[in-house]
């Protein structure tokens, strides 16, 4: 019976590692926003600096989005990986006690499950690995930004 749950238990671990990580890059795109808001609104409309820094401002909501999606799907692989592991247990009560319906229900929906967890933390990675390519293109960006726009004394940094 133990063997069942092995795998689905430490994929939920890993599941809840990642969503951790996940829902600090959020927090820090977050953060990140209230900055570069704060640069936008001190530039007139019309101005470079501020078409500048709203190309920035629409990256890192794109940035926060893929990163809200990816955290969904990893508290949903979350959630189904517990359930494999339980719906595990179950299947093998019933082969413990000769319920052989049991037994194949429950192996197919935990072998259902797994996959849509699975499913769900490998499209979750995706999104991440995404969002790092955003992060980094961001980066290089702003870099250019502060090159060839002049600094404004008291400007956030």
């Amino acid at each position: 019976m133990l063997t069942a749950i092995v795998a689905p238990a430490i994929l939920t671990n890993a599941s809840s590692v990642l969503a951790l990580g996940t829902s600090n890059r959020l927090g820090r795109v977050v953060d990140r926003t209230r900055i570069v808001a704060r640069e936008v609104a001190s530039y007139a409309v019309e101005s470079a600096e501020y078409k500048a820094w709203m190309g920035q401002l629409k990256t890192l909501e794109k940035r926060a989005q893929l990163l809200l999606r990816a955290l969904r799907l990893y508290y949903a692989a979350l959630g189904l990986f517990a359930s494999t592991a339980l719906v595990s247990v179950g299947g093998s009560m019933g082969a413990y006690y000769g319920a052989k319906t049991i037994f194949v229900l429950s192996g197919a929906l935990a072998f259902l499950t797994g996959v849509l967890a699975v499913v769900g933390l490998s499209v979750g990675c995706v999104l991440m690995v995404h969002e790092t390519r955003l992060g980094v293109l961001s980066l290089e960006v702003e870099a250019q930004i502060r090159i060839q726009l002049p600094a404004r004394p008291g400007a956030p940094s």
